[in-house]
């Protein structure tokens, strides 16, 4: 066990999740702190039916700290990560920046746990959009191996922070009352509209979400002969991510076959009834920390391809949920020594 952990980021949208998230999971741990930004500390907040004041985040913050598990900008985890690395405390890191680094393990606790134990102080919790498909890929991978992956994301607002949900809601009314629409949180109206343009450019007309889609996966599963084809799209939707997902495989999988791995996956849970209008979709699967999926077929232009549809929670398995369970393997591995 950690006696003392830490929060970092206590105060934003993941924040709040990994907070209730500790509740529920009886995490364990002697001590508690929340650090953020000069602008939140000193806030305070109710867990656990006790108040506890926010403490600012700077590298003294981390001096009696044995875990931390951060939900920051990147520029924010590039600083305090080492802060905490000098001072002996482990990182579970949400941000995107430490995710390549080659002496850091990119980690969905389902897929590859291994690579947790492993870490030199750090472990990285892998985009939201990747966490969801390697998850739904991780069963047909090991019964199949998979060579080619296409995926196009149906992204909820809720990626882009409590800006973007609020943006949903007041571009939506605007829209529908005739007034004109301000786009703060996003580069067009997202009001009854889809927006095929996540992140920067990054390569070859592939925006920045797009590789991060393609490096971690191949990352993850330890493979880089794995070819995957993203789009990324942000959808008037407030939470929840959805995937169109098709995967080509060596060895051919069957639907049944395909079905039955699936359910026998621990996180993903099988929704695939057509004839009966039941399939995952953002609306039934807020606030739950599994990954759904649904409309299970072969593809009809290759021989060995599969595809299906995906659906998760981009706040709780997408971030707050996996950083969490991270962390709970390095308690059970301590535990186990």
């Amino acid at each position: 066990m950690f006696e003392s952990i830490a929060i970092v980021g206590a105060t934003g949208a993941v924040g709040q999740i990994i907070r209730r998230l500790l509740t529920e999971r009886d995490f364990p741990y002697e001590k508690i702190t929340f650090l953020a930004s000069a602008r939140s500390a000193g806030s305070t907040i109710e867990f656990k039916g006790e108040t506890h004041t926010v403490k600012e985040l700077k590298p003294e913050a981390f001096d009696d700290i044995d875990l931390a598990i951060g939900s920051t900008p990147d520029p924010v985890a590039k600083d305090f990560v080492p802060w905490a690395k000098e001072r002996n405390c482990v990182v579970v890191d949400e941000s995107g920046y430490w995710r390549m680094d080659p002496s850091v393990p990119l980690v969905v606790p389902e897929v590859n746990p291994e690579a947790a134990l492993a870490h030199q102080g750090v472990i990285a919790s892998p985009n939201c959009s990747t966490t969801q498909m390697v998850l739904a890929m991780k069963p047909l991978h090991d019964a199949g191996k998979i060579r080619r992956v296409v995926v196009s994301t149906y992204q909820a607002t809720s990626g882009a922070g409590v800006a973007g949900q609020a943006e949903l809601v007041d571009s939506s009314r605007a829209h529908l009352d005739g007034q004109p629409v301000e786009n703060k949180a996003f580069a067009h109206s997202i009001a009854f509209n889809l927006i095929p343009h996540i992140g920067s450019e990054k390569h070859a007309g592939y925006t920045s979400e797009e590789m991060k889609m393609v490096y971690e996966t191949q990352k993850i599963f330890g493979d880089e002969s794995i070819k995957v084809c993203p789009t990324c799209v942000r959808v008037p939707v407030s939470n929840c991510h959805s995937e169109s997902i098709l995967v080509e495989t060596e060895r051919k999988i069957t639907v049944p076959e395909a079905r039955e791995l699936f359910a026998a996956t621990p996180g993903i849970k099988v929704v695939d009834n057509l004839n009966a209008g039941e399939y995952p979709m953002p609306k039934d699967c807020d606030g739950d920390d599994a990954t759904f999926v649904g409309r299970i077929r072969e593809d009809l232009s290759c021989e060995n391809g599969l595809t299906f549809w995906c659906v998760s929670d981009n706040l709780r398995k997408g971030a707050a949920t996996n950083a969490v369970q991270i962390a709970e393997l390095l308690v059970k591995s301590a535990a186990a020594v």
